[in-house]
């Protein structure tokens, strides 16, 4: 998939932020990074993208955070190794928080800007939404 196919898809700005992610995949347990992230989702960098249509749980390290954000996600996209060998993209997958009744979705996209705001400063942050009309 192109990258304006990518933007299209996105209902928010992005800040390229890294974190470390934790979660599960049948028996076994992975640690990858976010490329980028937004208070609707994030793109996971793995060589081990988990199917499109996929709900998992993933831990989220945020700084200045005691514990992990415990996220649900859906993954709505993937970039395969065999993609991504021009070197124009990384491959991963593209993941949306998804949240079950009870679940604070409102503390979860506060805390993301919060750090989009500490990562790129008030002002850009600002002009970053704007551009993406939200």
């Amino acid at each position: 998939m192109d990258d304006a196919s990518a933007s299209d898809r996105r209902g928010e700005g992005r800040a390229p932020i890294e974190l470390k992610v934790e979660y599960k995949r049948q028996n076994a347990f992975f640690a990858d990074y976010t490329r980028n992230i937004s208070r609707g989702g994030t793109f996971i960098r793995t060589t081990r993208p988990l199917p499109i249509g996929t709900e998992f749980v993933f831990k989220l390290y945020v700084p200045k955070l005691d514990e992990p954000l415990r996220l649900i996600g859906e993954v709505s996209w993937v970039v395969t190794e065999g993609e991504a060998v021009d070197g124009s993209r990384e491959p991963g997958m593209g993941i949306r928080f998804t949240y079950r009744e009870g679940a604070s979705k409102d503390e979860v996209e506060r805390t993301v800007e919060r750090l989009m705001v500490d990562s790129l400063g008030h002002r850009l942050y600002a002009k970053l939404m704007d551009t993406r009309g939200g």
